[in-house]
């Protein structure tokens, strides 16, 4: 947690609360967070300061950024299947 305390540039309350609110969450118990979530901090940081984004705002923000990253993943899947069937026929 103080790594990403040290990263992120925010405090242990910040991270709690955005915790609790889902916009972060970690790998796993004990609040062990990967890359993406300090870019996704940083996002939310730059859309609070910089953008002036309320909570509603932010959290839909996140919403669709989170289902373009899980249709990008589907899609990637579908081209990986895609190149097998192909791979398979020749």
């Amino acid at each position: 947690m103080q790594e990403f305390v040290d990263r992120s540039h925010l405090n242990a309350s910040t991270i709690e609360a955005w915790v609790k609110a889902e916009w972060l969450i970690a790998d796993r118990p004990g609040h062990q967070f990967s890359e993406q979530d300090l870019a996704r901090a940083r996002l939310i940081q730059d859309l609070k300061g910089d953008l002036g984004v309320n909570d509603e705002g932010i959290a839909l923000v996140l919403y669709l950024l989170d289902q373009l990253y899980g249709l990008r993943c589907l899609l990637r899947d579908i081209q990986a299947m895609r190149t097998t069937d192909v791979t398979r026929s020749h």
